[in-house]
């Protein structure tokens, strides 16, 4: 099965730390398609070892990622 989730990736540093907030699940890297592809497969391997229990406490279907203007002073 295969599901699209969302990846926040920020700057951290010398490198990226990259976000699932679906999940709650993080990984980095020095690149980003380091930082992308270790989260791709943190994401799999806790798939693959949580419970469905686990996932369905855990899995949040409804993310929204938006940008926000405030005023800084």
């Amino acid at each position: 099965m295969k599901r699209t989730l969302t990846v926040i990736i920020e700057r951290e540093g010398e490198g990226y730390v990259a976000l699932c907030p679906e999940v709650d699940v993080a990984s980095q890297g020095e690149t980003l398609d380091e930082a992308r592809d270790n989260l791709k497969e943190a994401l799999e391997l806790f798939f693959e070892t949580a419970s469905a229990e686990e996932v369905r406490r855990r899995l949040h279907d409804e993310i929204y990622v938006t940008r926000l203007e405030v005023t800084v002073d």
